[in-house]
């Protein structure tokens, strides 16, 4: 057979018989499970059982492929009762859709188990499995004295009131071909042969296509693929200097062209030989082609950009797309769950699910589901009210949660409801006076929503005595914390009678953020969008000073203000040319707080980079992130940072954010070029740690383009550099009308006189050596040609 036929189908060969088959028993009990409830909401709506037999079906072959007995008899056991209901001559009741969940719940337990324990397993369960299977044929023949199945052979009539020691054993036959005689399957029931779950194709169900076949990989190859995707992007982004440098360069060529022609046209009347007008006819015909080729090139690398900028972004898309999977992968066990623990606290109760498709970081995804099962819980305990207490207040008898994911202005979010009698604000105000959390005139000041922060606390609970589900303070702290630790938060809405709303704010994944970056003390930070609650442009005479502290009211909130320089231990920025102060508001509640910022750069989608970790938590600081441009950017933890800013209002030591701070003075600019990268950086950096502003020019041709381009204090160059050594730069700047007053410091290996007297005949106002000059060195000759670094 040709190889070829088979290109369309996934390749399971790596993987074992046990391993497919605990892959198919995930899939079929979620399947069971799902059909049960929905059959118990609607025990007349017969479309839901044909699901439930194929499951049923589909897991009683898989498990004979297996050789696993015991599920092949409970799968079986369970097709009679739904081949029975869709013939009506069974009628599942509540108790009977218990007992089959019973029989899901083993088959699920059996299923797990490895390959190594899976017979010492069954052998301690006997018994417990002997009972579920013999109460599932309880429920086939309770109602159906007419029934033409009978019970496996190994379980004898004498055996169905109570589950004798003698039933049958669970432990997997000897042979995989062992099944229940051919007499003992239902009249409706077809016994095809069956195959592996990779291959099946099942009745009613389309063949699966080429693109919604699942390919298992690592996620260690994706996290991989997603930090080359980050890269890829950076790096395609680096050919906007390059562009840049173009444009420029034909603005030259362009200025050049121009002043050719101004000459031919000042020269069109003048004395000219005939030799001297063929050389400026020949000048201007070779000016033209290289004015129009850089046009040419400069559409290419712009078409080039583009392309690798349209690339890299799909190529991140796809990778991130990888990451995600569906809302319900998460959530799948919620309704069974709710349903299980309304039962037993006497309550009825059901869960809506909506927004199934919705994508989700599988990170997410994971780390959601005990927040999630917190929640729930706890709407089912504190929330629902009994049948009774609910048909008295005029509502249906069974209470509805309902659990939504969407997506909303580039955020997930994840909302919580129930219909039940909604939180006891005003119990919440008595906990907190009794438990002297707060002097009882401020508590009766509070409002609702800043009484409910309350229930986030630790070892806050509004039961008297803990119980198995509540009462004992944990719960919605851990939902807090667990919602921190994704850069999210919780918002609560309640009202009396109507029931309980908490909605969750994500961001879509953990692998790219969508941030805000603003600048601080010249360097770039970053946050959250969903860790911030606003961000404000304040004007001078909105801000307000009470008791020393400086606030900005707002839609009637006051909010404390912070200079976010002091908060980072930096040196504090020039305030806005026109007063106005960029804040950024984090925090929730009395918890709000205004960072004040040196500059806004706006939104931007950062590729999230963990730190390393050999730095352990580093304070102040979630993780890091390159930006488009290759630049790093920090992004902070706001949980610090609002600890950080407590501690310093409880200090009474906040700086003012307005009026008390000079506008620090403008910084002296400096030039330094190099073809050694060490000694540019090393350079750079000794100034720069100065207050002096550095730039950087890789050879004396990068410099002299550079040094026409800008404002410049100084220039200090090295000599040997290609394309252009530094005596010729010092030459053509001390020859140009501009810039011929410009101090020029040459730092040099070459110390020999004839070298020195070489760079102050050509102008250089200072020369120094590298192999002797030490840090002060090279900073005292910096202060003696243009003073200290501001002016």
């Amino acid at each position: 057979m040709n190889d070829d036929t088979h290109d369309d189908m996934p390749d399971y060969s790596q993987f074992s018989l046990q391993e497919l088959f605990r892959s198919e028993a995930d899939s079929q009990v979620q399947a069971l499970t799902q059909g049960l409830l929905a059959l118990e909401r609607q025990p007349e709506n017969l479309t839901v059982i044909d699901p439930l037999m194929r499951a049923a079906h589909s897991l009683k072959g898989a498990a004979r492929i297996v050789n696993i007995e015991s599920i092949e008899r409970l799968a079986h056991a369970m097709e009679d009762c739904f081949v029975a209901a869709q013939k009506g001559r069974l009628a599942l009741s509540k108790p009977d859709i218990d007992r089959l969940l019973a029989g899901v719940d083993l088959i699920s337990q059996i299923a797990a188990q490895q390959d190594d324990t899976v017979a010492a397993w069954l052998e301690q369960h006997k018994l417990h499995i002997s009972s579920v299977l013999v109460s599932i044929y309880d429920v086939v023949n309770s109602q159906q004295a007419a029934v033409t199945t009978r019970r496996p052979a190994a379980i004898a009539p004498s055996t169905v009131p109570t589950p004798a020691p003698t039933a049958p054993s669970p432990e997997p036959a000897p042979q995989a071909s062992s099944a229940p005689p051919a007499d003992t399957a239902p009249a409706a029931s077809i016994d095809d042969p069956a195959t592996l779950p990779a291959t099946r194709k099942e009745p009613g169900n389309r063949q699966e296509s080429r693109d919604e076949q699942v390919l298992k990989v690592a996620a260690a190859h994706v996290d991989r693929l997603l930090a080359l995707a980050g890269e890829a992007r950076v790096a395609a982004h680096a050919m906007q200097p390059f562009r840049q440098s173009m444009q420029r360069l034909k603005r030259q060529q362009h200025d050049l062209a121009q002043a050719v022609d101004r000459l031919a046209a000042a020269l069109q009347n003048a004395p000219l030989d005939d030799a001297a007008r063929e050389r400026l006819d020949d000048l201007r015909q070779r000016v033209a082609p290289v004015q129009s080729g850089l046009v040419e090139r400069l559409a290419d690398a712009e078409a080039h950009e583009r392309r690798l900028a349209s690339v890299s972004q799909d190529m991140l898309d796809a990778v991130l797309a990888l990451r995600m999977r569906p809302f319900r992968e998460g959530v799948l066990a919620f309704p069974r769950m709710v349903r299980d623990l309304a039962r037993r606290l006497g309550k009825e109760a059901r869960l809506e699910v909506r927004g199934e498709d919705t994508p989700i970081d599988r990170d997410v995804l994971a780390r959601m589901e005990s927040p999630l099962n917190h929640m729930l819980r706890n709407a089912i305990d504190h929330g629902l009210e009994t049948p009774g207490e609910r048909l008295a207040a005029g509502k249906p008898g069974e209470g509805l949660l309902v659990l939504e994911a969407r997506h909303a202005r580039g955020m997930l979010q994840v909302l919580v409801s129930d219909d039940g009698r909604g939180a006891d604000v005003e119990g919440i105000r008595r906990k907190v006076i009794e438990r002297r959390m707060a002097p009882a005139e401020m508590a009766a000041r509070m409002s609702d929503d800043e009484l409910l922060e309350f229930l986030f606390l630790p070892a806050f609970s509004l039961r008297d005595k803990a119980t198995e589900v509540s009462g004992r303070g944990v719960g919605l702290d851990a939902v807090q914390a667990a919602l921190r630790a994704l850069n999210g938060n919780v918002r609560i809405d309640t009202e009396a009678g109507r029931g309980l709303r908490m909605e969750i704010t994500l961001p879509v994944s953990q692998s790219v953020a969508r941030c805000i970056v603003f600048l601080v003390s010249g360097e770039a930070y970053a946050l959250p969008i969903g860790k911030i609650h606003r961000v404000l442009n304040a004007a001078p005479g909105e801000i307000e000073t009470l008791e020393g502290r400086q606030y900005l009211t707002r839609e009637g909130e006051r909010i404390g203000l912070i200079q976010a320089s002091q908060l980072l231990g930096l040196e504090r920025g020039p305030d806005a040319d026109d007063g106005r102060l960029p804040v950024i508001v984090i925090g929730n509640g009395a918890r709000h707080f205004g960072l004040v910022a040196d500059v806004l750069q706006g939104e931007q989608s950062l590729v999230v980079q963990p730190l390393e970790p050999l730095f352990g938590k580093v304070r102040d600081v979630a993780g890091a992130a390159v930006r488009d441009d290759g630049s790093p950017v920090l992004i902070l933890d706001v949980t610090d940072l609002l600890v950080g800013i407590e501690k310093l209002a409880a200090r009474g030591d906040l700086q003012q954010v307005q009026g008390a701070a000079m506008r620090p003075r403008k910084a002296k600019r400096i030039l330094v070029v190099d073809d050694s990268l060490t000694v540019r950086e090393m350079e750079r950096k000794l100034l720069a740690a100065r207050g002096f502003e550095v730039d950087v020019a890789v050879d004396g041709l990068d410099g002299w383009n550079a040094v026409r381009a800008g404002d410049y204090d100084l220039v200090i160059t090295d000599v040997d550099m290609p394309r252009m050594d530094g005596i010729e730069l010092v030459t053509l700047l001390k020859k140009d009308a501009r810039l011929g007053n410009l101090p020029v410091m040459i730092v040099s290996y070459k110390d020999r006189p004839e070298d020195r007297a070489r760079g102050i005949d050509a102008g250089a106002d200072y020369y120094l050596t590298k192999g002797s000059f030490h840090d002060e060195t090279l900073l005292e000759a910096v202060h003696d040609l243009i003073g200290e670094s501001a002016a």
